[in-house]
């Protein structure tokens, strides 16, 4: 159990930390980002949020460190999907690319935000509602199928909301925050139910969702001009959502006393499996884009 104190620090040392990227962007904002600063950043974000991982049995325990590694990188391989339409979005816009990382922030700032709205409500209904899992299941295995038979030539779906704003005479940077808002709130309804069909805990959801999320900026820089090769991603992550699924569906029958289905028992999947899964399913993704598109030229 996460004590009050503990709740505090860790809060406070997150905000300290978003804080220092914040003025350092702001500071920036005028200069392009580097692929080598964009590496450097990334594996600074990256190894502090495995960091946080390998140190938290110290104020929590060892299930807690399993459900956080297995919770970061499920939130991490969907930011990495969230960042195609970042750059449909500053692509369209024309956003300059001194002023992308900015734009990044604020909009990874406003999504941090709306899940520190969004976990506690959903922490709430299913302390409460545990049949509610039958929902988030259903839900996530929905968003797997779309996702799984999403083309590559279907339309942004904000493109609309843009084409009203510049008639009324919005600037594109102003746009580009409004898009960027509404898309990461579309992207949190999938990725905390996905979360929560891995653990209740609120204190690992809020940490694995920040840690995700962090770094997310570089990120966008890094990978901006190789996404084109990672072209089994969304199919990789529409696996990993269609597992988490049937796996808080199997949960749900659990909470309302149902174990077995004619004769079937329905199986708890452990911690351990769901973290060997996601890790399975996001290296054979990986692999196969990269020997796919090998001999591809990146643009």
């Amino acid at each position: 159990m996460i004590s009050t104190t503990e709740w505090i620090v860790t809060i406070a040392g997150l905000a300290i930390f978003i804080s220092l990227d914040l003025i350092a962007a702001i500071m920036r904002r005028n200069k392009k980002t580097t692929i080598g600063e964009a590496a450097f950043w990334t594996i600074v974000y990256v190894g502090t949020a495995i960091l946080f991982g390998a140190l938290l049995p110290q104020w929590g325990d060892k299930v807690m460190q399993k459900e956080y590694f297995a919770g970061w990188l499920t939130e991490y391989a969907l930011s990495v999907d969230n960042i195609f339409v970042f750059i449909i979005i500053l692509g369209t816009l024309k956003i300059e690319k001194e002023k992308q990382h900015l734009v990044l922030l604020l909009g990874i700032l406003l999504t941090i935000g709306i899940r520190g709205l969004m976990i506690p409500a959903g922490a709430t209904l299913i302390s409460k509602f545990g049949w509610i899992f039958f929902f988030f299941g259903a839900f996530l295995i929905y968003t797997a199928w779309s996702l799984a038979k999403e083309s590559e030539d279907d339309e942004w779906e904000e493109g609309r909301m843009v084409r009203f704003l510049e008639s009324k005479g919005v600037s594109a940077f102003t746009i580009a925050l409004v898009a960027l808002g509404l898309t990461n709130l579309v992207f949190s309804l999938d990725s905390i139910p996905a979360i929560f069909g891995l653990t209740k805990n609120a204190y690992v959801v809020t940490t694995a969702n920040v840690f995700a999320l962090m770094g997310l900026r570089q990120l966008y820089f890094l990978l901006e001009e190789l996404l084109e090769r990672l072209i089994y991603l969304s199919k990789g992550l529409s696996v990993i959502l269609g597992f988490i699924g049937i796996k808080m569906i199997f949960e749900a029958f659990h909470e309302v006393g149902v174990h077995e289905i004619a004769g079937i028992h329905l199986p708890t999947v452990s911690i351990e499996a769901s973290l060997l899964t996601i890790i399975g399913i996001l290296a054979v993704t990986a692999v196969t884009s990269l020997a796919v598109t090998r001999n591809k030229k990146v643009a």
